[in-house]
């Protein structure tokens, strides 16, 4: 058997796939690869083929260089040479979809420097054709270009806030790859220029956009205009209904109704604008014909009234659609989304999957708790049309989880070639809340209508049937598997008769039985594991019934032998067929009628005068100048200074006389006076004063002389006049400021003071 299956390379593919989905299908793997020389190479490239994060890639360098052995995302002790990137670079050949999630913190920021410096070849990873990098800060957005090899086709980047070199980023994207599949989630803006540095970006056949910015205009008509779209998500939580329309703002319809007739059409004013402000107004807007024109799946996220909307603006034939929608919602809204997929994706649509948003979901989470009270909602399915082409329906809703058996007979209704249906398999009916709506019998509008109906998940109450549903054939031969998730049963025996007449080839039988899940009530899944010990059996018993009825062939009727003569009796009998003809002669010419219409636009002339005021003014910008004259002659104080020794005359007597008792007498000083004229003193003063000070004192006085003189007055008044003559100035009468009026004298001069 090993060398017959080795033979085709993807049979055995298909086989290692096989292993590698089962339970513990790595291990298995790899110890085929070990064991079996074989199976070593395909073993391995599916083992390397998908790498959730780098750290096996980063422990095939030798142990000597690692800071600790068992860890080697703590980094690199030592740099590596040439050889120790052989085993790294044979193993991430095999490398075809890598993950990165910064958050994890499993591998340190070190290691991506030493890749990018000392790695042997440009790309470590050169078979890498889907990368998802997910990063918290701008320096992790960095390292992902160190893994952007030209075969790089898909990539899913998810960031967070405060990215200044996104528009770089996604430069450098388009210069170096030829995606084809491209999804960005972010809680910022996508950059203005979005469109514009994806424009290379042609070959793109799957895009997810979900973040601010992605509903601008600009970015729908990039949009559309990518000639291989296949798949679009877009996410619309939290938006208004004119920026939803706005997506489509600049698409413009290339249905070929709208051809110009003359060479000078392309003149014509254009209403475009006005017309797209019309309809933001009445709210009702046509499917673009000739935008998304090759668009098979569509993913939406946000309110249903958001998801109307937009699906109101596609034309495109979408096989495949998922919703992602706020539970709980408007009645009306969901009854419009029911009639609109019906009419405009009826023919199209395969695969319907409704499912709930994060924010609903938690909500479920909250109520599923002790404390939590349950809300369960009815979801009608009357508005459903017709849906021919649907084969597999999935809503799995936490709130809207109550239907009915009308509902499900309008379901059988409208989806005849429904292969695969779940409706909210997982919904909780306690005690307090009752039973579900939907019956066992009430399947049997599936089994009937539904030929190629295989898979059923739905919340039913396990009833007795009526004696009329055993009497008409709905029984299902392609019902295979059926899960009833937290179903209500009372008698088990009387549930397996009517279900082993409605699926009697069913294979797979599940419920919920584990105790700790949400919802469990013990006493129903006891009585769905009777039903499925006495299923079988009950199946088994149907089926013998049902062939030993089949071969019992009724006595086929006697037979008689008898001659019939059947000798025709002809007749020859002549018949005149000339036809009668007439002439009609009808006058054809159609009235016409000649019609101008006049399509000059009007015109108005207007004329605008561009000349400036302009004002003439001039300024006197000769500065006013002072003139003043300082004595700068020290202050000198004459004063005489009697230089003649005083004397004094005594007289000392000599002479011895008797001692005579006389009285005191006083003693008098005689000064000489000596009388000098002032001619004289004025002279000796003049002489020191010439002496002390030099020549400024002449000078000083020489120029007190010369100012009294009337030469010394004419020469300045005529100075200012002489100096404007050289200079060229012109003095206007308006600013003229003399100097005299200044220093209020009539010369312009002050008169030195003498002291």
């Amino acid at each position: 058997m090993g060398p017959s299956i080795l033979r085709d390379a993807e049979v055995t593919r298909k086989l290692l796939e096989y292993v590698l989905d089962s339970q513990n299908g790595k291990r298995s793997l790899s110890r085929m690869a070990r064991t079996c020389k074989a199976l070593c190479e395909p073993a391995l490239n599916l083992l390397w083929r998908e790498m959730d994060s780098l750290i096996p890639l980063i422990s095939l360098f030798p142990n000597h260089l690692f800071k600790r052995t068992r860890r080697p995302g703590l980094g690199l002790a030592a740099m590596p040479v040439e050889e120790d990137w052989n085993r790294l670079i044979a193993y991430g050949q095999r490398v075809r979809r890598l993950t990165y999630d910064e958050s994890a913190k499993s591998i340190s920021p070190s290691i991506f420097p030493v890749l990018e410096e000392h790695r042997p070849r440009t790309y470590i990873l050169p078979n890498l054709t889907t990368l998802i990098w997910r990063v918290e800060t701008p320096a992790g957005l960095d390292r992902c270009q160190l893994f952007m090899n030209p075969d790089l086709q898909g990539l899913v980047l998810e960031i967070g806030t405060r990215f200044p070199q996104l528009a770089t980023f996604f430069t450098d994207l388009s210069l170096h790859t030829r995606l084809t599949s491209l999804s960005v989630v972010s809680p910022t803006n996508l950059p203005d220029d979005f469109p514009r540095l994806l424009a290379p970006q042609t070959d793109l056949e799957k895009l997810s956009l979900v973040a601010p910015g992605a509903l601008s205009p600009g970015v729908g008509k990039w949009a559309a205009s990518l000639p291989a779209l296949r798949s679009l998500q877009v996410d619309l939580t939290g938006r208004s209904t004119i920026a939803v329309e706005g997506f489509f703002d600049d698409i413009e319809s290339r249905s070929g109704y709208s051809t110009p007739g003359s060479p000078n059409a392309g003149e014509d004013i254009d209403f475009s604008s006005i017309r797209r402000s019309t309809l933001k107004l009445t709210g009702d807007r046509a499917p673009i014909r000739g935008a998304f024109i090759p668009l098979r799946h569509l993913h939406l996220t946000g309110e249903v009234a958001n998801v109307v909307v937009f699906l109101r603006h596609v034309a495109s034939p979408v096989s495949q659609m998922d919703l992602v929608i706020e539970d709980p919602f408007d009645k009306a809204d969901w009854q419009d989304l029911c009639i609109l997929l019906s009419q405009s994706f009826g023919d199209s649509l395969q695969s319907l999957r409704v499912s709930a948003s994060g924010a609903s979901r938690f909500a479920d989470l909250v109520r599923s708790t002790s404390r939590g009270e349950l809300a369960a909602k009815r979801l009608s399915l009357d508005s459903l049309s017709t849906l021919p082409a649907l084969v597999r329906l999935d809503i799995d809703l936490p709130e809207s989880v109550i239907f009915h058996n009308s509902d499900i007979a309008k379901l059988a209704e409208a989806c005849p070639n429904i292969e695969i249906l779940r409706l909210c398999p997982v919904a909780r009916f306690p005690i307090s809340a009752g039973p579900p709506k939907v019956t066992l019998e009430g399947l049997a509008h599936l089994t009937a209508n539904c030929r190629r109906l295989h898979t059923i998940a739905i919340a039913v109450n396990g009833q007795p049937g009526s004696n009329e549903i055993f009497e008409i054939p709905a029984s299902s031969r392609s019902l295979l598997r059926l899960h009833v998730g937290h179903s209500w049963v009372r008698d088990p025996l009387q549930v397996t008769i009517l279900l082993s007449h409605l699926a009697p080839y069913l294979d797979s039988f599940k419920w919920f039985h584990e105790k700790n899940r949400p919802g469990f009530i013990e006493t129903h899944a006891q009585g769905w594991a009777r039903v499925a010990e006495m299923l079988p059996h009950l199946q088994s018993l149907r089926l013998v019934e049902r062939r030993a009825a089949a071969q019992q062939v009724p006595d086929p009727p006697a037979k008689v032998n008898k001659a019939v003569d059947a000798t025709p009796l002809v007749v020859s009998r002549g018949m005149s067929a000339v036809v009668r003809t007439a002439e009609a002669e009808i006058q054809f010419a159609p009235s016409t009628m000649s019609r101008f219409v006049e399509a000059k636009p009007a015109h108005l002339s207007v004329s605008v005068e561009a000349i400036p005021a302009v004002k003439e003014q001039e300024i006197d910008a000769v500065p006013p100048v002072f003139e003043q004259s300082v004595d700068a002659t020290p202050s000198v104080f004459s004063q005489g200074i009697n230089a003649i020794v005083e004397t004094a005359a005594k007289y000392v007597d000599a002479s011895i006389y008797p001692e005579l008792k006389m009285a005191d007498t006083p003693q008098r000083t005689y000064y000489p006076r000596l009388y000098v004229p002032p001619v004289v003193s004025g002279a000796v003063s003049l002489a020191w004063k010439a002496m002390v000070f030099g020549p400024n004192l002449m000078t000083s006085r020489l120029h007190d002389i010369w100012s009294l003189t009337p030469f010394r007055v004419y020469a300045h008044k005529n100075e200012p006049a002489r100096e404007k003559l050289a200079n060229g100035a012109t003095e206007t009468e308006k600013g003229k400021v003399g100097v005299s009026k200044l220093n209020g004298t009539s010369n312009g001069d002050i008169s030195p003071v003498c002291i």
